[in-house]
Parts: structure tokens; sequence; C-alpha cells
């Protein structure tokens, strides 16, 4: 793995929708890019914490049981584990993620637009 990756360039290299794209790990941990739009599944994650960072655009985190909270570029939010929530952009949005490297991309749901965790690890173990 590259020591230096920059971000721009990686959004660039991505070209399909809610399609992660590992750039780093760190402690467990994995840093994701996607970029997104409409509305991905709802899920959640049973053990683990999921971070959004938006780099570009805006995303709605739709929550059954809370508010829907609103991000726009620059804005971070954690979404709790196990908390069932729905990303829902009406535009391409960039979107950078913080989760352990283990995550589920849809949780225990599985559709379309699922990603294993190797789809998701391609770019950085190539």
């Amino acid at each position: 793995m590259s020591t230096k990756r920059n971000i721009w360039k990686e959004f660039d290299l991505i070209t399909e929708q809610w399609s992660p794209r590992v750039v780093a790990d760190a402690n467990g941990q994995s840093v994701k890019l996607a970029k997104i739009e409409n509305q991905l599944v709802w899920h959640s994650h049973e053990k683990e914490d999921e971070i959004f960072l938006i780099m570009k655009g805006s995303v709605t985190i739709q929550y059954r049981d809370r508010d829907d909270v609103v991000l726009n570029e620059g804005d971070i939010h954690t979404v709790p584990k196990g908390v069932e929530h729905n990303p829902l952009a009406s535009g391409e949005c960039w979107v950078m993620l913080f989760e352990p490297k283990e995550t589920a991309h849809t949780g225990n749901v599985q559709s379309d637009k699922t990603r294993s965790v190797e789809e998701q690890r391609a770019s950085i173990d190539a």
C-alpha cells in the first residue's frame, strides 16, 4: 500500500454509485470513499458505528426512530451501531466513511447496491 494518496484523485477513480473504496487503514478502521446518489437501503450495523464526512454535495441520513440528519459539505456525523438508517442524496454526493474494517456495506440487508468487504478493499489490496 502506498503511504501517500490524494483524496481528490481517488474520488476521480470512482465510477459507480454506492460502491465504497478503501483508501486507508489504521488501528482496525478503514477510511472509505464513495460517490452516492438517490437512496441506498434501510439497514443497520449491529456492532459498528459509522462516521460520514461530506466532501461534496449533501445527503440526508434517514432514521426510523429519530429525526433525519441533513449533512452538507464539511459536515460530519456518526450513525450509532445498531441504529437503522438509510442515506438519501438528491444529487451526487462525495462522502468519506470511517468504520471498522469488517463492516458490511449494507449490514444484514442484501441488495443490488451491496458491496462485499473484499470488493471495497480491492483498491487498497492491489
